[in-house]
């Protein structure tokens, strides 16, 4: 039972680093289109006014996509709860960067002090 939790965790961690690296690339992709209309706009020497509406629309995915890594993250530390409470401690998931230390807090288990 064990190697089956094992490695239906090791599935489901490879999808999520999957689906971090994703996001990842679609916010730099998005970063990069939204510095490239305002050059654009200031290298055809045209008003801001023009393509405004768009580049509001092309700012708002951005700010999707921020939430939508805030929300993977989320799923990120929730799973690794998960992983323990399944048993899975001491299973490394291979992930390919160290957690920050807040990252790794987790509270204090209560014991009886005689």
């Amino acid at each position: 039972m064990f190697k089956n939790r094992r490695d239906a965790a090791i599935k489901v961690a490879d999808s999520l680093f999957a689906a971090e690296d994703a996001i990842d690339a679609a916010l730099a992709r998005a970063a990069e289109f939204n510095s490239t209309l305002v050059q654009a706009r200031t290298q055809a020497q045209v008003s801001a006014l023009v393509g405004q509406d768009a580049f509001e629309v092309a700012v708002s995915t951005y700010a999707a996509l921020a939430r939508a890594r805030a929300d993977i993250v989320e799923t990120h530390k929730r799973l690794s709860e998960a992983k323990i409470q399944i048993g899975l401690r001491t299973v490394s998931m291979g992930d390919n960067y160290p957690k920050p230390p807040e990252a790794l807090d987790r509270p204090a288990r209560l014991r009886a002090v005689g």
